[in-house]
């Protein structure tokens, strides 16, 4: 028997309050009590929300490479959807497109990567 769960996604970064705020409103969750610089984490307090929690740990050293790891996110309005996530200080890295699907790679505040598909 297993005795290992999935529990959540753990994101470096330099200031965690900051991209806690920046991903509870990309998904609209909330932050747990307490967010500090060192240490914040973006719950999923209803069972109806899909995904795992996100923690964000504060490291000393900056993002200077693309991430080994991304999170995909996929929305029924595209063009909506990236408006508002550069409203929230999101950036373009790149848009790409085959026959079959359609997605942008973005940056976070703090330039880690995430995917917008058109779903």
């Amino acid at each position: 028997m297993n005795s290992t769960t999935f529990f959540g996604v753990a994101i470096d970064c330099a200031d965690a309050a900051a991209v806690a705020g920046f991903w509870s409103e990309v998904l609209g969750r909330p932050v747990a009590d307490h967010p500090t610089r060192e240490h914040a984490v973006v719950l999923v307090d209803d069972p109806a929300v899909q995904g795992p929690r996100l923690s964000f740990h504060q490291v000393p050293e900056p993002k200077t490479v693309k991430n080994r790891l991304h999170l995909d996110l996929i929305t029924s309005n595209f063009d909506a959807e990236t408006d508002r996530l550069v409203a929230l200080g999101a950036h373009k890295v790149r848009d790409l497109a085959t026959d079959a699907a359609r997605w942008t790679t973005f940056g976070d505040i703090e330039g880690n990567e995430f995917d917008l598909i058109a779903g």
